[in-house]
């Protein structure tokens, strides 16, 4: 979106936000529109931090402004560069870039100093020696008034010394706090005197041991975006109640801007937990392979499984930004990655389950190269060779024994269509001594080269295979979803509702030799199987590749049954 309404966006659709926008725009009160993404460095980012991520940058793209990336590193016991690094990581993998914008909090911790002093020196803070259960009890509740401190009506001289001596180390930790004198008798219980500094000796990632004391988020967060020249700062909801003390803060200190907070509803998501805290329970406790293992709804665990970044944007542009709180469906999200990659997988052909099938009729030790398409709706994509042999392998769940009418695959005496290849007829099954089959004896037409007969006849039934001496063996991860229930965060215990069925590991997979030949983070659509992607990172001796998504959604019929 340029300065001009009428101008569509490309990145965020438009909502009450942009509206906004637009006539500040137009009445003057902004010339460019500065925006930020805020994160605490304490966690991987997740997928509800991507709605964040893509309407604070996106509008900045289309409004021909700029994004901050600001770390709000204010708690430094949680906090980390492993963390710090992966979220650089997870905002550049979206398709977004804070270019020569990375702050973080801790560049302000001096003024931010300053600024509390200026409260203290207009009487608008005081030092508070209550402890935290003190301060908690005498905050009040939602239908009964604060009770105010004992401290409160310190001078101001007293106070200025008090607050000195905390930065100076004289006073050990939780001992005092500066609080922000406001009414302890205010409807909105954040307004009731909030603790706006804190004492904690904890080595920080960026300023060491320098610093003894520690602002808080809500006194932090506005002066940071008000130095920064932030116009619009977009919290999701839980700010709302919040944001008269924003205001409250940038009201009295001396300070020539004053951005404004809007809050929009954040992204929730079936079967998914975005707590932090949860998350990493998860990976505490050993129940997924770390913050990026790939059933985990984390961007680093999404960019693992293979989910391409594109898909993470149209979600979020399609379930718009409102201030309504709304769950939406995980088939949302699974949709927006079939899409995409329907358009951007190019096609392969690979078995999972394999069962053996010799031709018994076609040229020992001849190998044919056959022609396929890599996308067969977008000639662009070219085509490939494959290989063709006397012996190849298909699908086990394309055959049965004993098929009913309807099973339109292999079975004896049928005449099945091989995807690119010809028309074949299976003759014998070969079972071990226990009865299972292990391999099929087939015979093929070798006037359906390349899957039509000259005479004209049909057959219903098409499979895909791999040439047995040219396959690639490997190994297959079947993701699913994390959980089986639609809100395991309302569990009292969440991880109860896990699903055992999330990871299916299969070895022993046949995929054809081309799955090699291209670069390793290609997404292919493996013919009949659904999207998968090569995962370096847990390969040994053979190629190990993600499922990405099924090809249909699975979970809708269930639900639908259910």
């Amino acid at each position: 979106m340029s300065e001009t309404p009428e101008t569509p966006a490309k990145n965020v659709s438009d909502n009450f936000i942009t509206r906004i926008i637009d006539a500040d725009l137009a009445s003057g009160k902004h010339r460019q529109i500065v925006t930020r993404f805020p994160p605490e460095p304490n966690g991987y980012l997740h997928i509800g931090h991507a709605k964040s991520i893509c309407l604070n940058f996106g509008i900045a793209e289309d409004y021909k402004g700029r994004c901050h990336l600001r770390f709000d590193d204010t708690n430094p016991a949680k906090e980390s560069v492993e963390y710090a690094e992966s979220i650089k990581r997870d905002i550049q993998w979206l398709g977004f870039d804070w270019g020569e914008h990375l702050y973080h909090a801790s560049d302000y911790f001096e003024t931010l100093y300053n600024y509390a002093e200026e409260l203290i020196q207009k009487g608008l803070a005081y030092v508070d020696d209550q402890s935290p259960e003190e301060i908690r009890a005498n905050r009040g509740t939602l239908t009964e008034p604060g009770v105010n401190s004992p401290y409160r009506d310190r001078s101001v001289e007293e106070n200025l010394d008090l607050f000195r001596r905390m930065r100076a180390g004289e006073f050990p930790d939780g001992s005092r706090v500066l609080r922000a004198k406001i009414d302890m008798a205010s409807p909105n219980l954040n307004l009731r005197d909030p603790v706006i500094y804190r004492i904690k000796r904890q080595h920080h990632i960026r300023t060491g041991d320098k610093w003894v004391i520690y602002p808080m988020y809500d006194f932090t967060h506005g002066i940071s975006d008000a130095l920064e020249g932030i116009t619009h700062s977009l919290c999701t909801l839980e700010f709302e109640d919040h944001r008269p003390l924003y205001d409250w803060f940038l009201d009295n200190i001396t300070i020539d801007c004053h951005p404004q907070q809007i809050e929009f509803a954040r992204l929730e998501l079936q079967y998914t937990v975005t707590s932090k805290r949860k998350l990493n329970q998860l990976v505490e406790q050993g129940l997924v392979d770390g913050w990026d293992d790939p059933r985990m709804p984390t961007l680093s665990g999404m960019r693992r499984r293979g989910y391409p970044p594109e898909a993470i944007r149209e979600l979020a542009r399609v379930t718009h930004v409102t201030k309504n709180k709304t769950t939406i469906p995980l088939s949302v999200l699974e949709g927006c990655v079939r899409d995409e990659m329907n358009k951007t997988a190019p096609r392969v052909m690979g078995v999972l389950e394999p069962l053996k099938v010799v031709i018994e009729n076609y040229p020992e030790g001849e190998t044919e190269w056959l022609t396929a398409k890599n996308h067969p709706q977008d000639e662009s994509f070219g085509t490939r060779e494959i290989p063709f042999s006397r012996e190849i392998y298909v699908e086990r769940s394309d055959f049965m024994e004993d098929a009913p009418r309807k099973f339109f695959r292999l079975a004896p005496g049928r005449e099945v269509r091989l995807r690119y290849a010809y028309y074949v007829t299976c003759t014998d099954v070969i079972k071990d001594e226990e009865g299972n089959v292990i391999e099929l004896r087939c015979t093929y037409d070798p006037q359906t080269r390349g899957g039509n007969s000259p005479d004209g006849r049909k057959v219903k039934g098409t499979i895909h295979w791999v040439s047995a001496p040219h396959a690639v063996d490997a190994e297959v991860r079947l993701y699913d979803r994390l959980f089986r229930t639609k809100n395991p965060a309302a569990s009292e215990d969440f991880t109860k509702d896990l699903n055992p069925e999330s990871l299916k590991i299969l070895r022993g997979c046949k995929l054809e030799p081309s799955v090699l030949e291209g670069d390793a983070s290609t997404r292919y659509q493996f013919e009949r199987m659904g999207y998968f992607v090569r995962d370096t990172q847990h390969e040994t001796d053979v190629p190990v590749f993600n499922r990405i998504e099924s090809l249909r959604d699975s979970w809708g019929k269930i639900e639908k049954a259910g």
